[in-house]
């Protein structure tokens, strides 16, 4: 009987073995990934011919309501910076607005739209024989050619090609890009030159516009930003897979920005890339100067892998959390699958009309009740709800608008105020969402000292926690899981392809395959008898 049980218990175990070893057969050939580069979409001047085009019917239907004349919509480009009193040059990186509109990779350029025929032009600053030794030479044919507006000339020339150009009913009106970005408090910057006086200018119409005008996204910038996500998702799985205990933190994200930029084309990233394992999770921007990725990995901690490419301006911002020995343990899965389905919920709910705040409640009772359930809070979620109890184990919003910069503008247009609760309070916006929009998932929960340290002081909250089970998590650190959405009109589209799942993370650890989005797209056609795409 007991060579039987034995037998038996060994034929299970080969089936076991065989069955996997057959659904890997299966991946491989089904996703035949591999290490060649993604393909990009083609640099085109048509984007930025587009953005400057909807800036213009915005700003006609506007004017047109309003009665006011059209004029000239001015910008001025970023400034080239050295590096305090020094002779060392950052890399450049141009001002977002501009960018959208004009797309110029250069420094010390101004930009023109004549609203009423919708006719654009650039002034390039004038190179110097020494500029030109330095740095390369190029004319304004050149610049023409490449950025594909009506009219070049020379900054020097501003003001008179303004007054000639435009003079047919007097100086133009000039509207100014001035105003508030509500996730810095920063005001843009106007663009001023040498005989501005003269004119006529604006300064308070421009910025809610064409922000509006951002909010939305184009099929060309989305493919930018997909773009991103693709190149992004392909660099977290080959840090997951490189990923062992005696590394520095520095090593995963000098593995990102290589597969980034080596494989992808990818020069910048769209942010300090955030590369932080234990306690040091719970420092929700962990990475810069003060804390610069340089802890050391330990078997069994958690990582927090919070990095995005950006390509051709577009940017992407992902966040990926998982066991530094590709095991999970059980409260690191029971931390991590309450934040996943924080993470899902969301999104299955997203849709045009529905309200982000509201959404970020969700992800907050998703977080309580999964929390609740494992005896570290306890007491009626409603009650935490009230109490925002949400707010100690999840402190930022749960997300943001993405496009040309991380945290892209518009996310409190004229109207809104930003909510003062706890929380709530760190939410990027609150609008409702609409079909068009590029928004970030990113639901967390954390251990902050700080904050439970807050909450065992107050009567009301701290009657909530199990405080035996909170000390068992205090170095814990936390989870954050990071997708970037794209809102149609019925529900959303994920353009974040990176494991998520307990298993399929650990599998991806472990060396098995993680298709790519045209592998699956490839794989899913030729099994439905279609041609691929």
């Amino acid at each position: 009987m007991f060579g039987r049980k034995t037998l038996n218990a060994r034929h299970l175990l080969n089936a076991i073995r065989c069955y996997n070893e057959a659904i890997a057969r299966y991946l491989k050939a089904w996703c035949k990934t591999s290490d060649s580069s993604l393909a990009p979409p083609a640099l085109s001047m048509e984007l930025h011919a587009g953005n400057r085009e909807s800036l213009v019917n915005a700003l006609k239907a506007h004017l047109s309501a309003s009665g006011r004349p059209l004029g000239i919509v001015l910008l001025k480009g970023g400034e080239e910076q050295t590096l305090y009193c020094t002779d060392r040059v950052p890399l450049f990186r141009q001002e977002s607005y501009f960018a959208y509109l004009f797309g110029v990779r250069e420094p010390g350029f101004y930009g023109a739209v004549d609203i009423a025929s919708g006719q654009s032009i650039l002034f390039a600053p004038r190179l110097t024989l020494d500029d030109v030794v330095w740095n390369g030479e190029k004319d304004l044919s050149f610049f023409k050619d490449t950025y594909k507006v009506d009219f070049f000339f020379y900054v020097d020339e501003l003001a008179q090609v303004l007054r000639c150009q435009f003079s047919e009913h007097g100086e133009p009106l000039l509207f100014l890009l001035y105003g508030k970005n509500t996730d810095s408090g920063n005001y843009s910057k106007p663009a001023s030159f040498e005989g501005i006086e003269k004119f006529d200018t604006d300064l308070s119409m421009l910025h809610p516009i064409l922000t509006e005008c951002r909010v939305i996204k184009s099929g060309m910038e989305l493919d930018f930003i997909q773009y991103a996500n693709d190149v992004s998702s392909k660099a977290h799985v080959e840090v997951m897979r490189q990923i062992k205990p005696g590394m520095k933190e520095s090593q995963l994200e000098s593995i990102f920005i290589h597969h980034a930029s080596m494989h992808e084309g990818c020069r910048h990233c769209s942010y300090t890339c955030i590369c932080a394992t234990r306690h040091n999770i719970s420092t929700l921007h962990y990475g810069h100067a003060g804390a610069p990725n340089d802890q050391t990995l330990n078997d069994g901690d958690m990582a927090l892998m919070d990095m995005g490419a950006e390509y051709n301006f577009y940017g992407s911002d992902i966040t990926c959390s998982y066991p530094i020995n590709g095991k999970f343990k059980r409260n690191q899965t029971i931390i991590y699958n309450a934040v996943l389905r924080a993470h899902n919920d969301v999104i299955s709910h997203m849709q045009p009309g529905v309200k982000w705040i509201d959404m970020h409640k969700l992800a907050e009772q998703r977080i309580l009740e999964s929390l609740k359930k494992e005896n570290i809070i306890h007491g009626d979620i409603g009650d935490m709800m009230n109490q925002r109890l949400g707010a100690v184990f999840m402190p930022h919003g749960l997300g943001h608008l993405l496009g040309i910069d991380t945290h892209d503008p518009g996310g409190y247009p004229e109207g809104l105020e930003r909510p003062k609760e706890p929380g709530l309070r760190s939410l990027r916006t609150i609008r409702e969402l609409k079909e068009g929009m590029v928004i970030t998932v990113e639901p967390g929960c954390y251990f902050i000292g700080a904050l439970l340290r807050h909450a065992k002081d107050d009567p009301i909250s701290s009657k909530f926690f199990n405080w035996e089970k909170i000390e068992m998590y205090k170095s814990f650190g936390g989870v954050r899981i990071e997708s970037n959405l794209y809102v149609m009109a019925q529900g959303c589209k994920n353009l974040t392809n990176c494991p998520r799942e307990t298993w399929e993370i650990e599998a991806v650890m472990a060396g098995a395959p993680w298709p790519s989005r045209d592998d699956c797209s490839s794989a899913i056609a030729t099994e439905n008898g279609l041609p691929k795409a």
